[in-house]
């Protein structure tokens, strides 16, 4: 899908037909996330050769409900990072065990940072605990485990799995009103002396050249909720009756989806073949979601125009969609991230157009 031409693969063809069998997917989070589980077991993960077939799973999972490839993309992040961590020395299989951790566990990413609430860890004779408040937590209430950052003695931040079900963490069951995404509950967990297994060193999460990678893991949640949108224009100037301006709407859209698969294909590419350093990792990133942001947000603004309020109100599918991709984009922080690209082009000997 992310390469012009290339179709489907085999194994997200049976992802997502597996998905259209379960009733509700996507509302009902158990299932959907019993789903998860089941097809990133079988799935390659990001920068070990087959970055684009990754990213085309989340993609077609978010064309098909964007609150699915939500839940989706955390677990594949937390599983590649715990793979990058055991090829690195820095994490052995045995740990999670201890967590009661296997291929049935159910994982999420807490990394999120806000005022007036942090987590430390602390080092005791019976190893690692959690203490203190996270924010952010989406499905905290439903996951087993997680990745969570927290503050060391140092004042760095170390990253550590923890089982969810154990009785020193507490999920808050909001605030969450969101209409988009209203099933995927982001709020914050207590941490209370919970027992935690380091992964890596302090510093470690952050510094790794796989920190990007999740955040255009993202990106290509993006451009497939987009294309879902997409799709309901593509629909609407079909007939022969359409007019110009449904043309003139589709086609904006559609150069502004092909050069972001382009942009993600090259991306892809760069990842699996070791040389995203020489573009820079974090540039990298940051012009790849600055572009799928920008198709994705150009996408909705075509279909409110062209379509108008009709499929808004009367069809619950669309609705969906357009709702969830709106407060998906919203982790895309706008000019600030671009702000971001020029500061990197600025520091880098030259720029690389």
């Amino acid at each position: 899908m992310l390469a012009p031409g290339a179709r489907q693969s085999d194994h997200v063809a049976s992802a997502i037909a597996a998905a259209r069998g379960i009733h509700g997917f996507g509302r009902d989070v158990e299932a959907t996330l019993h789903w998860c589980v089941d097809v990133i077991n079988r799935s390659p993960r990001v920068g070990e050769g087959s970055t684009a077939e990754a990213w085309e799973l989340l993609a077609a999972t978010a064309e098909y409900d964007v609150s699915a490839a939500r839940m989706l993309e955390p677990h594949l992040d937390a599983l590649g990072i715990l793979a990058q961590a055991q090829a690195g020395g820095i994490s052995q299989r045995d740990d999670m065990a201890v967590l009661n951790a296997g291929e049935g566990s159910s994982w999420g990413v807490f990394a999120a940072e806000a005022d007036g609430v942090r987590v430390d860890a602390r080092e005791t004779s019976r190893g690692w605990t959690l203490s203190g408040t996270k924010p952010w937590c989406s499905l905290a209430a439903h996951l087993s485990h997680a990745l969570v950052t927290a503050y060391v003695g140092d004042g760095n931040r170390g990253l550590f799995a923890v089982d969810l079900r154990e009785p020193g963490v507490q999920h808050h069951p909001g605030p969450w009103v969101a209409r988009g995404l209203p099933d995927v509950v982001s709020a914050p967990v207590d941490f209370d002396g919970v027992p935690a297994v380091p992964v890596g060193n302090a510093g470690w999460y952050l510094s790794r050249s796989g920190f990007t990678w999740g955040a255009m893991s993202v990106a290509a949640c993006w451009w497939g909720a987009a294309v879902g949108v997409a799709a309901r224009l593509l629909d609407a100037a079909r007939p022969a009756h359409s007019d110009q301006l449904a043309l003139v709407h589709l086609g904006r859209v559609d150069a502004a989806l092909w050069a972001a698969r382009a942009v993600l294909s090259e991306a892809a590419t760069l990842v699996d073949e070791g040389t995203s350093a020489g573009v820079g990792n974090r540039l990298l990133a940051e012009r790849v979601r600055s572009v799928v942001a920008d198709a994705a947000a150009l996408t909705l603004r075509e279909a409110d125009s062209a379509l108008g309020p009709a499929p808004l109100v009367a069809d619950e599918a669309y609705a969906r969609q357009v709702a969830g991709l709106h407060l998906y984009l919203r982790q895309h922080h706008g000019l600030r991230d671009v702000a971001k690209i020029g500061r990197e082009i600025v520091a880098a000997p030259r720029a690389a157009w």
